[in-house]
């Protein structure tokens, strides 16, 4: 049985029912739900699978497929010997697609008005929990037609792993990885509310109680 690991300590079981889709327990008192949603399937595909480099390829594997025969081949076998090469790009970019779906319809990303949470994986569930007071930075990387990446970067010691947490890192950070909310629509929209509840969540402050028999300052 897998589980699903919390950046703080605890666990849970992936086979217990979400009290609230995408976190493990129901929030505390006083905390809301700002937004939830998952990454858009064709973005995931493009931006984080590299679907269109990889079909761009294979269309490249058969021009030169085709070039490389058609002089010595009647023209409809040249075309029939570079058929397999499509045939080959059309179930490799078809599985990339799937993948695609079905790593979107098992992310849930949370923004609350604590913290952000990420609940990812297909075959591995984890749930990355994100405590404003412990992101340093958000980055939004925004494409054209409205979807994004948010990468969060972490401080203290929060320790992520690049590949469990794959594709929902910023690319090539390895080192000192980025949780991120990858291929959201409305991305920047999005960003606005992480930025307004991070503001808001750090400006509050923290008052604790004195420890008993400190000694109090003289006026």
């Amino acid at each position: 049985m897998s589980q699903a690991n919390n950046t703080h300590a605890g666990q849970h079981d992936d086979f217990e029912i979400e009290p609230v889709e995408g976190l493990p327990e129901k929030p505390p008192a006083g905390e809301q739900i700002l937004w939830q949603g998952r990454p858009d399937t064709w973005a995931l595909a493009s931006g984080a699978l590299s679907l269109k480099w990889i079909a761009g390829y294979f269309a490249l594997l058969t021009l030169w497929r085709f070039v490389s025969v058609v002089d010595l081949l009647p023209f409809g076998q040249a075309i029939g010997a570079s058929v397999p090469f499509v045939l080959l790009g059309v179930v490799v970019c078809g599985l990339l697609l799937l993948v695609a779906y079905v790593q979107a319809r098992a992310t849930m990303y949370t923004i609350t008005t604590s913290r952000v949470v990420m609940r990812i994986g297909a075959a591995l569930t984890i749930t990355v929990n994100l405590p404003y007071t412990q992101v340093g930075n958000a980055m939004l990387d925004l494409r054209r037609n409205g979807t994004g990446t948010i990468a969060l970067e972490t401080m203290g010691d929060t320790k992520l792993s690049y590949l469990v947490c794959w594709p929902h890192v910023r690319p090539w950070h390895m080192k000192r990885v980025q949780p991120a909310l990858r291929c959201i629509p409305e991305a920047e929209k999005v960003a606005g509310i992480l930025a307004e509840a991070a503001q808001a969540r750090i400006s509050v402050p923290q008052v604790s109680r004195a420890p008993a028999g400190a000694a109090v300052a003289a006026e």
